[in-house]
């Protein structure tokens, strides 16, 4: 057996095999309901045998959506079209999880194919908000700084948002701190240079993160895995660096995280970032051999065999994969036969075999 097509337990959840669906964003929603183009979406890369399946990034409030097009779990009337989502997968053999967050100053805005511009309050918008004042770009709205009321909401909503979760059938849950969105604005100094307990320091900026993970702790069974997606670093200088993912990594394990999901940048339009095969793996391998947390790897992986030396290699324990499953629905169908390892398809597909 390949490492790739390996079981793999955590908690109260057994994997089948090690690829995941990356969270990928559709701006397919109104009002936050998931909807058919969603079912078709998330259902078709179960049948294509993915372990588990993650939503989309998914509002936990409605000023919480990037776009007014944003998958949300605010209110309790999103639950039926999720759990009806949620229950096609697992009838698959694939795992649930939901990525729960929140787009801080990069909020309000188009969906892609529209633009990149700020949505005006009289065309259904919102004031952002952010842990200071700090636009994103010159086309974004100038977010509001967060006061403490304001911060206690943002922990209340993804506390209540992972309990809708579970409702809804979701047995994996993902607190997303990366892509410069609300918490990794927290995480970086280039966007928090707050002067009371949630900036300054790195374990004052860390702190809604965590106190975040708490709350969620409290809320579902010991027996749910809890993900956090994680900066690698922000490639611009001055900003979240490589060291500070470490110490990040190490916190959440002693605060009982079970698997952090590294990726970089999407804080800063001054990033750099040196693109190629699997480049941001060096992150979740130094992460994951520094602090023994399990990790995940994401960003251009493409290939069975690419996929498998980063496990073979003990450089991460899951593969997140989002673009190339775009491209093949059924990639780990296709991956099983680049590596000649036999997998249980969809007994309808059988004749194809």
């Amino acid at each position: 057996m390949t490492k790739l097509f390996s079981p793999l337990t955590i908690k109260g959840i057994t994997l089948k095999n090690r690829i995941v669906v990356s969270p990928m964003c559709q701006y397919s929603s109104v009002d936050g309901f998931a909807n058919d183009w969603h079912f078709v979406h998330l259902g078709s890369r179960a049948v294509g045998g993915a372990a588990l399946i993650l939503t989309e990034a998914t509002a936990v409030s409605p000023e919480g959506r990037i776009s007014l097009h944003d998958l949300g779990i605010w209110k309790d009337e999103h639950i039926e079209k999720l759990l009806q989502i949620t229950s096609f997968l697992r009838q698959q053999g694939s795992v649930t999880g939901i990525q729960l967050a929140h787009s801080g100053r990069k909020g309000s805005t188009m969906a892609p194919w529209e633009g990149h511009s700020a949505v005006s309050t009289d065309n259904g918008g919102w004031h952002p908000f952010a842990p200071s004042a700090i636009a994103y770009s010159e086309n974004y709205p100038m977010p509001l700084e967060l006061d403490k009321d304001g911060i206690r909401k943002v922990i209340e909503d993804f506390k209540s948002a992972a309990s809708r979760a579970l409702k809804a059938g979701f047995q994996v849950i993902e607190i997303h701190a990366g892509h410069g969105y609300l918490l990794h604005q927290f995480l970086s100094p280039l966007t928090n240079q707050r002067t009371d307990n949630y900036g300054g320091s790195l374990n004052n900026r860390m702190r809604l993160v965590l106190e975040i993970l708490e709350a969620i702790q409290k809320t579902v069974s010991p027996e749910v895995p809890i993900f956090v997606r994680i900066p690698g670093t922000d490639w611009v200088e001055g900003g979240w660096t490589s060291e500070d993912s470490m110490a990040l990594s190490a916190a959440l394990k002693d605060h009982g995280a079970d698997v952090v999901d590294v990726t970089t940048a999407g804080l800063s339009h001054d990033q750099k970032i040196p693109v190629g095969p699997a480049y941001q793996m060096p992150f979740a391998s130094k992460i994951k051999k520094t602090t023994g947390i399990l990790t995940a790897t994401v960003g251009l992986i493409t290939n069975a065999v690419q996929a498998e030396s980063i496990l073979v290699n003990e450089d991460a324990d899951l593969i997140f994969m989002a673009r190339e499953f775009l491209r093949d629905p059924y990639f780990p169908l296709t991956a099983a036969g680049e590596l000649n390892v036999k997998i249980d398809g969809p007994i309808q597909y059988a004749r194809a075999r």
